[in-house]
Parts: structure tokens; sequence; C-alpha cells
């Protein structure tokens, strides 16, 4: 049994994302993270170019590998992701997504990652139409649609993206392509079940699983509840 050409039994991955947890305690969340089985930390990297906002970058993310062996999956929210993919390969990053909106030919920006030993991931945002990364399908392990516009944590879901998560999947599947579809933005207990049936597999949360007073607990639920 099938949905949205996926099976129903198939995996969920919940991914923390760094930009709600509590920085003066960082090394404390990752504990916390590693204790209750999150899956990975999703990593929020922003130039206040490309998004109306500044996060952190490399010294940040060396510091928390050295602190985790949990996957890190950055997500580049800047202007030019070629010019910095090698170094955030280097740092310790497993998984980089960049924006099809940004000014990197999307092509290269790809084979620069998986050269550099990360998994290639490609984002989006709300009001981009799918299409424009479909061509990229076969070269990358992920598409991260962006549930919220991109740039700050605590956003409310906007219901309009789960028509794109349902069409790429549709996508993914007639290409008979094995490709996650990530979601970030405003993924909670009810909008990670909308986001699941429309074919998303990686469940990025932040404000939900660090506030949570069982954070093992809120994981679960994001997975269906398992």
């Amino acid at each position: 049994m099938s949905r949205n050409g996926r099976s129903v039994n198939m995996e969920y991955l919940v991914s923390a994302s760094v930009l709600s947890a509590d920085m003066l305690r960082l090394g404390e969340e990752i504990e916390k993270i590693e204790k209750n089985g999150i899956d990975s930390l999703h990593f929020d990297v922003m130039d206040g170019v490309l998004v109306n906002n500044i996060s952190f970058g490399l010294p940040v993310l060396e510091a928390v590998r050295r602190k985790t062996s949990v996957p890190l999956d950055v997500h580049l929210m800047i202007t030019d992701p070629l010019r910095y993919v090698k170094r955030f390969a280097e740092a310790g990053a497993d998984i980089i997504s960049f924006h099809i909106e940004s000014e990197s030919d999307a092509s290269e920006t790809i084979r620069t990652i998986r050269e550099s030993g990360a998994k290639a991931a490609i984002a989006l945002s709300p009001k981009t139409p799918a299409e424009m990364i479909y061509k990229y399908l076969p070269d990358v392990c992920t598409v991260l649609v962006m549930t919220v516009e991109p740039g700050f944590g605590g956003q409310s879901f906007i219901p309009g993206t789960v028509d794109k998560i349902r069409s790429i999947r549709e996508r993914i599947t007639g290409l008979g392509l094995d490709v996650h579809i990530e979601v970030d933005g405003g993924i909670n207990d009810e909008t990670a079940a909308v986001v699941r049936n429309a074919g998303a597999d990686i469940l990025v949360s932040g404000s939900y699983l660090f506030k949570a007073e069982d954070m093992k607990k809120a994981a679960e639920l994001l997975r269906a509840g398992i």
C-alpha cells in the first residue's frame, strides 16, 4: 500500500532546527537532542541578503561538529552558496542545501557539494514554483520545501505550500527516484500530519521541539505518533 508513491510504513525523520536552541546552552541542547532520538541537526546559515536575517556560520558549525556525531543538515540561505560549500563541508556538514533563488549556478553548486564529500540538497521558498527544481532532481538527495518565508523561526505554516510538496513527490515518483522531501517552517504535530500526507518524509522543527516538556514524545508525534 502506498501514499503519493511512498510506502505508508516509510520512515519519517526529524531534524531539530538549531535556530530555536538556547545559544548560551548550545552544548546542553545538543546533548538533549542526542538523548531524545532526534535524527539530525538543521543548521540555518543566513547572510542578511538572500533572506532578511543574519544567523551563524562556520565557527559555530565547527564547534557543533566537535560536540556531536549527529548528522548536520546545513541549510545555506545565502546569495552565493557556491563560494562557501567546500568550507562548510570541511567544517563538518553532512548535507548541504542551497536555494534555487540564489545567484550561484545550480548544477555547479550541486557538483561542488558532492565533490566536497557532502550530500547535495536544493531548497525553494514558498513563492517559487516547484517546476524550478525539477531538472535537478536526479542529482540531489533531498528537496527542501520552505513552508514559511525563510529568515526567521517561529512563523506560522503556510497552507499553500502543501500542493507544492505533493507536486514534487509526484514528479519524484514518476521519475523513479529515491529523493527525500524535507519541510521547514511552522512544523508541529498538526502540520506534520498534513505534510506527511502530501509526501514529505523529513520534518524540520524548531520551537515545537525545543519548547516541548518531553522532546522525545514531541518527535514521535512528528513521526506520525509512532
